[in-house]
């Protein structure tokens, strides 16, 4: 199973079982910057209570690993969990939506955009930049995800709400890595 497929599963399953959700990650980034391999897709979601044993049996053994308990303290802790496909090892990441007000602000500007015949819902460019940077800066300046920031701001340039940038980027604390951004980027 591909990528794409795999992407597609986790989407038809999340959509099936009521859970709310948005594309982030390298993923996202390489839909709006520069692609590049990334064996894993990270996903901001929803997961009502309810909605666990039905999205559970999208992802059934032998062929996927998910571990209900650890899925049910992901949502209880609003932390993450994973499903990995086992013969290709490829991996979602789902990260349960917290109250964090820059969390709840990107979830809340998600946009639907249509790839590879598939509607997705992706994080806004401008919430990629800026999730990016802020991972650089938890990473301790992780220069791929400083690059991946960067080409989307060159692909998407034209389009972003360059106001709603810089007051994230200060409130989060990345204002230097923004302004390197705007520096560096290809004109």
């Amino acid at each position: 199973m591909s990528q794409q497929e795999l992407l597609k599963r986790v989407i038809r399953a999340l959509e099936d079982s009521g859970c709310e959700y948005m594309i982030t990650g390298s993923f996202a980034s390489s839909l709006q910057g520069e692609p590049r391999l990334t064996h894993d897709i990270d996903l901001v979601v929803l997961i009502p209570p309810e909605a666990i044993d039905k999205l559970t049996g999208h992802f059934p053994a032998p062929d996927y690993y998910l571990e209900g308990d650890q899925m049910k303290a992901a949502i209880r802790e609003r932390t993450m969990f994973s499903v990995l496909h086992i013969a290709e090892g490829d991996k979602v990441d789902f990260w349960m939506m917290t109250p964090d007000p820059f969390d709840t602000s990107r979830f809340n500007r998600k946009i639907r955009e249509s790839v590879l015949g598939v509607n997705l819902v992706v994080s806004a460019p401008e919430d990629t930049i800026l999730a990016k940077l802020r991972w650089a800066k938890l990473s301790g300046g992780s220069e791929k995800q400083y690059r991946d920031a960067l080409r989307v701001y060159e692909v998407q340039r034209d389009l972003l709400d360059l106001v709603y940038i810089q007051e994230w980027a200060t409130t989060l604390g990345v204002e230097a890595d923004w302004e390197r951004i705007r520096r560096e980027a290809d004109v």
